[in-house]
């Protein structure tokens, strides 16, 4: 396989699985940043242009391994990036079939190859589970996931891991953090949060006063990633040599446990909109979620060179930059 550090970024072939996911259409624009040659391949075409012949419509959900194995043997590539995969909507079975079992037949579609090219699959902090408060997870702890998401994206990576013993396939999971960034989608607490202070913030420019926001119990404590240090992490998986890579999980995330409610406290005050948070009164049946998020980020330093460069509040902004009106934007 030709990586990035071996011939130049110019001319190498990347194919990115999710094109029109939040992560897939991010990563494609920094590795065509990066002078190499893109396809976007997801259920609906992406548009550079009229008739982009690097954007492929297929339906990764239903497409066997011998679809996948035909369009990846056509393209060529020398990297692939998963991005694709179904988050917090869904059902297990659904979240399954994104998750999983789209990962096994792409590995078995990849081994077919002549030459092999390097998976990137994104992985979850999701998938530890419960862990100790105060504590920084390292990729040497047993998973052990208590949510949908979270099984199901383990069993995305012990695909890889195991295609990676088996099959000698060169492939690395990015476990990443919590992502944040503009354009994050709604279906997310910050996108969702970003998107309700939009509202307000028109609201309170005629005059009226805003609803208030309701969320559910603050009480968590997460690893907060900024999105453009996720994609700079995965051009260090795509120019890393084989050897430092293949069969690895790294974290990828800031290395610090955030209060939520903090958070979003913060969201509001940077938004200059003057708005009520209320959350919901905590019912104290089992939680189907973790307290506590903080991932150890060393092995990514080793393996890739590669460390998170942004602070929360910048991250902050260029989320409501691209969701709150201007003047209500406040800079404080």
């Amino acid at each position: 396989m030709r990586t990035a550090d071996s011939r130049g970024a110019d001319g190498l072939r990347v194919v990115v699985l999710g094109g029109t996911g939040y992560l897939g259409r991010r990563v494609g624009e920094a590795c065509r940043a990066e002078g190499a040659l893109v396809h976007m391949v997801s259920r609906s075409a992406v548009q550079d242009g009229p008739a982009d012949p690097r954007s492929i419509h297929l339906d990764l959900l239903t497409a066997g391994p011998r679809e996948l194995t035909g369009l990846l043997g056509s393209l060529r590539p020398d990297v692939v990036v998963n991005a694709a995969g179904r988050v917090w909507r869904g059902d297990e079975a659904e979240m399954t079939a994104g998750n999983a079992d789209l990962v096994v037949r792409l590995t078995e579609s990849l081994a077919e190859l002549p030459c092999p090219p390097r998976l990137i699959q994104f992985g979850s902090v999701h998938e530890y589970g419960a862990v100790p408060p105060g504590t920084s997870t390292s990729e040497e702890h047993e998973p052990a996931p208590v949510t949908p998401y979270g099984r199901t994206k383990l069993l995305g990576t012990r695909a890889v891991l195991r295609a990676a013993a088996e099959y000698a396939l060169d492939g690395v999971v990015l476990r990443l953090a919590n992502v944040i960034g503009a354009g994050i989608p709604a279906s997310s607490l910050f996108g969702r949060v970003a998107a309700h202070l939009g509202e307000a913030a028109r609201a309170q420019a005629l005059g009226e006063k805003p609803d208030e926001l309701r969320l559910p119990p603050l009480r968590v404590h997460r690893d907060v990633v900024d999105v453009r240090d996720v994609l700079d992490a995965v051009w260090a998986a795509v120019t890393a040599p084989a050897a430092d890579v293949r069969g690895q999980v790294v974290n990828i995330g800031r290395g610090e446990a955030v209060p939520m409610r903090a958070l979003i406290d913060r969201m509001v005050e940077l938004s200059g909109v003057d708005l009520v948070v209320a959350e919901a009164v905590p019912d104290h049946s089992p939680r189907s979620d973790v307290q506590w998020q903080q991932l150890d980020v060393s092995r990514a330093l080793r393996l890739l060179g590669w460390r998170p460069r942004r602070t929360l509040d910048p991250s902050l902004r260029d989320l409501l930059a691209a969701a709150v009106p201007a003047p209500a934007n406040g800079r404080k």
